[in-house]
């Protein structure tokens, strides 16, 4: 049976106002007191809709992942155009650069006190659950098993940080000073069994009323993708394969997938106009479109990873010169997600034509380190198309509201991928990653074993969970981040009127070489976090 797509619209109403029945109401619990939360279900709905908000919040759209930027400016595979500090400008440069400069006393990728100011919420609502609820256990079990989905959705995000090594606080009551830090397998059990415990209890589909709510297939989904991280990988199995009894089934085409709305959503969150929204379209804009953001686009290097339409790989040599060339790109021979993905020089956006080159009307380009703050302008010859509505014409007053697809069917299939492998099961995950890569009509070898076989992975996961937030993670907890990430330039394409063609130059767009430091394998706890507790000390990494 096919689970019912989870869809999730907020509305910002106070507590209490009657909830409408089409919508999961969203208002801070700070209005009421935990009793009164608990004096009608229509209250505690409202209590609860509050975590929900988690999903946006540590998703592309949110600022938790990274203050706002994409971790992917951290790989080869994204530019910020600026080579000013701020957030959605140049920090990802200055983190690629001089990484020696992220420290406990500030960094950018920490998220440490507003998770455990959640956590706590969260702890606060099941706290208020046992001293002053009156439904039956049945109704209980359904609000613990979602606040304990989030729970361990908030302590993932910490663990994937620093190592699984974080503290756990099972209750309120241990939410106090002076708490040590978890080992690294009591972090990821007590994941687990949150998750675990959210799976057996939530329903597979919920009814009109509740549709939206967190449900057994996203508790399955967001275990396979946290035990990968814990190298469980019999788990990571499991729950995958759980996921796949319920009935999801992948979106016809790559670019409905991250739409939502589809078989293949399993988690998301909806936007509107009237908020919530963000403003995903105006930070990966072109400067005619609107004139104050935008400046950050994918790079040659990205480009270069897609494949051909046949599978083959494509011969980029010929726009490998300085001096440059006037023959057009092969990107109409490059597989569908390529131009579901990236926005290039020819391409039609809008009911116009591109042309991404210096001086362009409608994409234009500059060389990075000439702008402060390049808004609308790429370094690199490309723009984003992922995400982004095209039916948006209006930036400067209308928010975008593109769905947020936090946990999606092709995922969970390349979580199962790469658990089979770990365990050496090769043609059971290269058969799973066929069916991704059958979607968009290419081949794969189903023969390939060992580091073959966990290359091809690598590229499946790069190119279908492109700009969704996974590859600088996937790396680090693969272990390769040291190797790929250090000693490298990421380039793009100068593009140059020249008659009634342009010429292609191709061009570095660091001008100097990207760093990644061994111990950004684990984060270091906040010095914030050090002082106010005597039980922990930092990483020996971050001891200097």
């Amino acid at each position: 049976m096919k689970t019912r797509i989870l869809t999730l619209l907020l509305s910002f109403t106070a507590l209490g106002l009657t909830s409408c029945n089409d919508w999961l109401e969203l208002t801070p619990t700070d209005r009421v007191s935990d009793k009164s939360a608990w004096e009608s279900q229509e209250a505690t709905d409202l209590y609860i809709n509050n975590f929900y908000e988690y999903i946006s919040i540590y998703g592309q759209f949110g600022d938790q992942q990274f203050q706002g930027n994409l971790t992917e400016g951290l790989t080869d595979t994204f530019k910020y155009g600026s080579p000013i500090l701020g957030n959605r400008a140049g920090d990802s440069n200055y983190y690629v650069f001089t990484p020696e400069t992220m420290s406990s006393a500030g960094s950018m990728l920490d998220c440490w006190t507003d998770t455990y100011t959640r956590i706590r919420r969260i702890n606060e609502f099941l706290a208020a659950m046992e001293n002053y609820s009156t439904y039956t256990a049945e109704v209980n079990t359904l609000y613990e098993a979602q606040a304990r989905f989030f729970r361990a959705f908030l302590y993932f995000q910490l663990a994937k940080r620093h190592g699984g090594q974080v503290i756990i606080f099972k209750s309120l009551a241990e939410t106090v000073k002076n708490t040590p830090l978890t080992s690294v397998s009591e972090t990821w059990q007590y994941i687990y069994d949150e998750l675990m415990f959210a799976a057996q209890n939530l329903p597979q589909e919920w009814n009109a009323q509740n549709s939206g709510r967190v449900t057994k297939g996203a508790a399955y989904a967001l275990l396979s993708r946290a035990m990968l991280y814990a190298e469980r990988w019999g788990d990571a199995k499991t729950a995958a394969e759980e996921v796949l009894k319920l009935g999801y089934a992948l979106a016809p085409s790559y670019e409905a997938a991250t739409k939502g709305g589809n078989t293949e959503s399993i988690l998301e969150f909806n936007y509107q106009v009237t908020g919530p929204n963000h403003y995903w379209d105006r930070y990966m804009c072109m400067y005619h479109e609107y004139t104050t953001a935008g400046g950050a686009a994918p790079t040659q290097e990205m480009v270069e990873s897609y494949e051909a339409k046949d599978g083959s790989k494509v011969d980029w040599s010929k726009w490998h010169s300085a001096e440059g060339t006037t023959e057009y790109p092969p990107y109409e021979k490059l597989e569908p997600r390529f131009a579901a993905t990236v926005l290039y020089n020819g391409a039609v956006w809008k009911g116009v034509e591109l042309e991404c080159c210096v001086d362009g009307k409608y994409g234009t380009y500059v060389d990075y380190g000439v702008e402060p703050y390049p808004y609308g302008k790429t370094v690199t010859g490309y723009y984003m198309r992922k995400f982004r509505q095209e039916s948006n014409l209006d930036l400067t007053n209308v928010a975008s509201t593109s769905t947020w697809v936090e946990l999606r069917l092709a995922e969970v299939l390349l979580n199962l991928a790469e658990a089979e492998m770990r365990l050496g099961h090769y043609d059971v995950a290269m058969g799973h990653i066929a069916k991704i890569r059958s979607r968009v009509g290419l081949p794969t070898d189903t023969t390939l074993t060992g580091d073959e076989a966990f290359e091809a992975l690598i590229h499946e996961r790069k190119i279908e969970l492109a700009y969704e937030g996974h590859l600088w993670w996937d790396m680090r907890r693969w272990r390769l981040s040291e190797e790929a990430y250090t000693g490298y330039r990421t380039h793009g394409l100068k593009i140059t009127k020249e008659g009634s063609g342009y010429r292609y130059q191709y061009v570095d767009v660091d001008g100097q070489d990207r760093k990644f430091l061994n111990r950004m394998y684990r984060l270091p706890i906040p010095d914030a976090e050090l002082q106010n507790n005597n039980a922990i000390e930092q990483f020996p990494e971050w001891n200097f």
